[in-house]
């Protein structure tokens, strides 16, 4: 019996991004949990409505180059930048510490990570409307 012909293969799933200027690029490993966050600190770190995060495994994360700079957010969490041009890059939980999240807008082939639910929801500004078909999951405020 030939084992090869037989033998089951999984390959890890592999992402790059960076930001803006260039001066920070990533590989990432592994099937992330991608959603919408609508909460008043990622709005505000963003800038934006509402943030599109993608969560992974710290380990299956590593920086091509070098680091984001780190700035805590909240008594709560961290989030990483670049320091060179200002791109939002991580957000990572001191309560998680086994996890990271990207923003979606810097990977290199966003288009691939399709928001699942969104998160915060009871703070949704109420003229933003993509991903009302998807779950629904709030948070509290605790700062």
């Amino acid at each position: 019996m030939d084992t090869a012909q037989n033998s089951v293969q999984t390959f890890a799933i592999e992402r790059t991004g960076g930001c803006l200027c260039g001066k920070i690029r990533y590989r990432v490993t592994g099937d992330p949990r991608v959603h919408y966050c609508h909460c008043d600190m990622c709005r505000r770190a963003t800038g934006s409505a509402f943030a599109v995060l993608a969560w992974l495994r710290s380990a299956g994360v590593s920086w091509q180059s070098e680091e984001p700079t780190y700035r805590r957010s909240s008594p709560l969490a961290q989030r990483g930048f670049c320091r060179a041009c200002g791109t939002p890059l991580t957000l990572a939980y001191d309560a998680a510490i086994d996890e990271i999240a990207l923003h979606v807008g810097t990977f290199d082939n966003p288009a691939e990570l399709e928001p699942q639910y969104n998160h915060g929801s009871a703070q949704r500004l109420s003229w933003v409307s993509c991903g009302l078909d998807l779950p629904h999951r709030n948070t509290e405020e605790r700062w």
